[in-house]
C-alpha cells in the first residue's frame, strides 16, 4: 500500500530559512541594537554637555555651584532613561519583525506542501487565518509533537511578547503574566508591589539573552521540522482544518457537474 509524502521540508530550503534568519538577527545587532552598547558614557556626556551650555548662566554671588552639578547629573539620568528606553523598544520592533517573519514563513509553507495534493482555496485561507494555537494543533495531527518542546514553548512566550507589544493591554498580556512573567521589568525590584500583578504592557521588556534565545527557537525550530511527513502519521486533522478540505472538495465537485 503505497504512503505519500503529504508534507517535505527540503533541506536546502531549510538551510535558505535558518540561514535568512540569521542574516536578520545579526544585521539587526550591527546596525540597530550597536548603537546603544554604550549610552552610559552617553550620558556621561549628555551631562557634561548640559553643564558647558548652563556654566554661561551660572552667578557664584547668586547661585550654589553644588545645584548646578546637580542639575547636570538629572540632565545625564534624563538622558540615559530616554536612550534606554529607547533600546528597549527598538529590540521588541526587531523581535517582532523576527517573529512574524516565521510565522509567516511557517504558513507559507504549510499552504504550498498542501497544494501539492490539495486542490481548492479554502484550506490555504484557514491555513493563513488560524491563530498560533491552531497552526500548534495542525502541527500535532501531522505527527510532530511541537508543543512539548523546549523551542515551541520559547515561541509561544515570544508571541505573546509580540502582541503585548503591539497592542498593549488585552488577552496576551495576562497570558504573558500568568504564563512568562520573566519578561516584565520589575520597577520595585521585590519591594512592596515588585508583584506581576501589579505590572502591565508599560514593563513590558525582552533582555538581549532572551532576545537570542527567541532567535535559537526558531533555529531549533526550522531544524526539527520533518524531513518527510507521510500519510500514515496522520491522525484527525483539526475541525478547522478538516471542514476546510471538505469546503474544497464540495466546491471542486460541484464545479465539475456543471
Amino acid at each position: 500500500m503505497s504512503d505519500y509524502v503529504l508534507f517535505q521540508m527540503w533541506d536546502p530550503f531549510r538551510q535558505s530559512l535558518i540561514a535568512g534568519h540569521l542574516f536578520y538577527v545579526e544585521q539587526a545587532r550591527r546596525r540597530l541594537l550597536s548603537q546603544f552598547e554604550d549610552i552610559e558614557s552617553e550620558a556621561d556626556k549628555a551631562a557634561e554637555e548640559w553643564l558647558q551650555r548652563s556654566s554661561g548662566r551660572f552667578d557664584p554671588d547668586r547661585h550654589d555651584a553644588g545645584d548646578l552639578y546637580e542639575a547636570a547629573n538629572d540632565a545625564g539620568i534624563e538622558f540615559y532613561t530616554l536612550l534606554s528606553d529607547m533600546r528597549d523598544q527598538t529590540r521588541l520592533s526587531v523581535v517582532a519583525g523576527m517573529f512574524h517573519e516565521w510565522d509567516k514563513q511557517l504558513r507559507d509553507w504549510l499552504v504550498r506542501e498542501i497544494q501539492h495534493w490539495h486542490r481548492g482555496d479554502a484550506a490555504a485561507l484557514k491555513v493563513w487565518s488560524a491563530d498560533f494555537v491552531q497552526i500548534a494543533e495542525l502541527l500535532e495531527s501531522i505527527g510532530w509533537e511541537v508543543r512539548s518542546t523546549d523551542y515551541f514553548k520559547t515561541l509561544d512566550a515570544c508571541r505573546l511578547v509580540v502582541n503585548v507589544y503591539k497592542h498593549g493591554k488585552g488577552k496576551s498580556l495576562e497570558d504573558l503574566k500568568q504564563k512568562y512573567p520573566e519578561y516584565f521589568d520589575d520597577p520595585f525590584h521585590g519591594a512592596a508591589f515588585s508583584s506581576v500583578e501589579y505590572r502591565d504592557h508599560t514593563h513590558l521588556k525582552a533582555s538581549d539573552e532572551q532576545f537570542q534565545a527567541f532567535s535559537d527557537a526558531i533555529v531549533a525550530f526550522w531544524q526539527a521540522v520533518p524531513e518527510n511527513i507521510f500519510d500514515s502519521k496522520i491522525d484527525d486533522v483539526p475541525d478547522w482544518f478538516g471542514k476546510a478540505i471538505l469546503k474544497d472538495r464540495t466546491g471542486h465537485k460541484q464545479a465539475s457537474k456543471q
